[in-house]
């Protein structure tokens, strides 16, 4: 029975750790300049690319609409849309895809970083990673 019991704990205890070095899950984004949650992202995979999907917005514009995004996206909801498209593992890093900026409408190369257990580093940038910037967002429990 204590084995039982051992495997049980430690079986869970493993799960819960993978799930804590992944970056898929709910994630709670912090505005540049009110330094207050301005959304939730759900980040997940398909088919080994990792995708970011706005699934809650905690300002006042929850009605917002992307009218800057270009091609398909352009003129909808902020809420439900996908903002980061096609990365990949790459090492300790998820990158080789796109984050959309939903106030601007502009688009550019992403990179995903887990920050310890709880927060990642989502580094927007043009060309190479030098020239852009990093938000840190934080697991939502």
């Amino acid at each position: 029975m204590k084995n039982v019991i051992a495997t049980f704990v430690l079986t869970a205890f493993a799960a819960l750790s993978m799930h804590a070095q992944t970056v898929t899950g709910k994630w709670k984004t912090i505005d540049d300049e009110t330094g207050k949650p301005k959304s939730i992202v759900e980040i997940s995979e398909k088919n080994g690319k990792i995708y970011g999907k706005v699934v809650e917005i905690l300002t006042d514009k929850k009605d917002a609409k992307c009218d800057k995004c270009p091609g398909a996206d352009k003129g909808k909801p902020i809420k439900g849309l996908t903002i980061i498209k096609g990365l990949s593992k790459d090492g300790k890093e998820y990158s080789g895809g796109t984050i959309t900026d939903p106030s601007s409408g502009k688009e550019y190369k992403c990179a995903l970083k887990l920050n310890g257990s709880d927060k990642l580093d989502v580094r927007g940038y043009v060309g190479i990673q030098a020239l852009g910037r990093t938000q840190t967002w934080v697991r939502v429990k």
